[in-house]
């Protein structure tokens, strides 16, 4: 009987992976899932990711670090040229590429544009990831499959793997892990154990924020809300047993006439965005937290390259 193999002969892989896909494709969602915790902010509105936002999957054998990137789309506006940069350089740096294509509706062009650009990557392993499965029934998703198949021979993109996940209803995404890892590099780990993310915990804090301001202005506002953290401070005179964070932050809009939408009739909105976000920052700080926000105007700032910049852009 041979000796039974001993862990240490298994190679440690560690690499950068990215998801891409049209804006609203569960990439998001889908990070958290495979990290295990909320490192990406979601909305059900597309074009919510703006940073690249990377999360960290601890394994025995491999860490993932998951790069997270805003939907590649047709740029209306100088923001939309600089997100879809983003995506492009981070593209040229990692080590494999997830496409994500949602079961729940067919192949559009926004898949093919994105597709051909990918076409055009040969060296990066590309894995077609068919989220959102939990939407469709068992025969939709099988068309769904085929055609994601036919679009890759189609367009000359060659697909490591075509893996169907569901994010939010946990189906298959153990199996997307266990999958990428063997097309990483081999190496030790690149970030310390119990990390989850790089972003500093201002940019986390203020996607909270705009998360939370998201959420209920639906079609008014889609891309008009930007969040500045100014300061966070732990109060000061405060006994080590009962610590408070003072967080002031900013939320800037583009339109005098926005301000009444975000703030809401006598100030109900804000002050439940205030409370909504507030809790999932004492989530992920661990500290009781007081927020102090407030709703600024900058004019156009979608289109001027200085506000862009001073908004962290």
């Amino acid at each position: 009987m041979s000796a039974p193999s001993s862990p240490a002969q298994v190679p440690h892989r560690a690499g950068f992976a990215c998801f891409v896909g049209r804006p609203n494709a569960g990439k998001s969602t889908l990070t958290n899932a495979l990290v295990g915790t909320k490192v990406a902010i979601t909305s059900t509105r597309p074009q919510t990711t703006r940073h690249t936002v990377r999360g960290i999957v601890h394994r025995p054998d491999a860490q993932l670090v998951l790069v997270d990137t805003p939907g590649l789309h047709k740029p209306r506006t100088l923001l939309g040229e600089r997100l879809n940069d983003v995506v492009r350089t981070t593209w040229a740096e990692v080590d494999v590429i997830g496409c994500c294509l949602p079961a729940d509706q067919k192949i559009g062009p926004g898949d093919r544009y994105i597709a051909t650009e990918l076409a055009g990557i040969r060296k990066t392993p590309k894995v077609a990831v068919v989220t959102k499965t939990d939407l469709v029934d068992s025969d939709r998703l099988a068309e769904q499959l085929i055609a994601v198949d036919r679009l890759g021979k189609e367009l000359g993109v060659e697909w490591a793997e075509i893996v169907p996940v569901s994010a939010v209803g946990d189906r298959q995404v153990g199996l997307l892990a266990d999958l990428l890892v063997p097309l990483l590099p081999e190496g030790p780990a690149l970030y310390p154990e119990g990390d989850l993310t790089d972003e500093p915990e201002q940019v986390m804090v203020a996607e909270l924020i705009r998360e939370a301001a998201l959420e209920g202005v639906r079609d008014e506002l889609p891309h008009s809300i930007a969040v500045v953290v100014e300061e966070m401070l732990p109060r000061e005179g405060r006994p080590a047993d009962r610590p408070l964070l003072d967080v002031h932050a900013n939320l800037y809009i583009e339109r005098p006439s926005q301000k009444g939408i975000v703030i809401g009739p006598k100030g109900a909105r804000l002050k439940e965005v205030g409370s909504t976000s507030r809790k999932h920052i004492e989530a992920l700080l661990g500290t009781p937290v007081f927020l102090d926000l407030h709703v600024k105007v900058a004019k156009d700032w979608q289109r001027d390259p200085k506000q862009l910049r001073r908004l962290g852009f």
